[in-house]
């Protein structure tokens, strides 16, 4: 008597329950273009850059070394950093590629 009887609540017609995940679809739809794409594209590019290396290519390491390459083989570059100076590195190191004659005019 001073208790009302309690119903489930009958379910939303389907576009309800789909309206409801529009927002989640469309903040991934969003994330996916303003950031993963981006940089995959970034991610290509310097993969492309460092199996383009070749001997004679001027570029920047990871660690800020300037260096010409003289020696490329599968896993490892080797650079000139200064006359009769030379350094092996991993070609995964490799940040920049410059243009020739760069490091002659620092």
């Amino acid at each position: 008597m001073f208790i009302s009887n309690a119903y489930a609540q009958s379910a939303a017609g389907g576009t309800g329950g789909l309206l409801s995940f529009l927002p989640i679809v469309l903040m991934f739809v969003v994330l996916y273009f303003l950031m993963i794409r981006p940089q995959m594209k970034r991610q290509k590019e310097q993969k492309a850059m460092i199996d383009a290396l070749a001997k004679g290519d001027e570029v920047i390491t990871a660690g800020g070394i300037l260096g010409k390459v003289t020696k490329v083989t599968e896993a490892y570059v080797t650079l000139e950093v200064a006359d009769g100076t030379e350094m092996v590195m991993q070609k995964a190191s490799v940040t920049m590629l410059l243009p020739k004659g760069t490091i002659k005019s620092i």
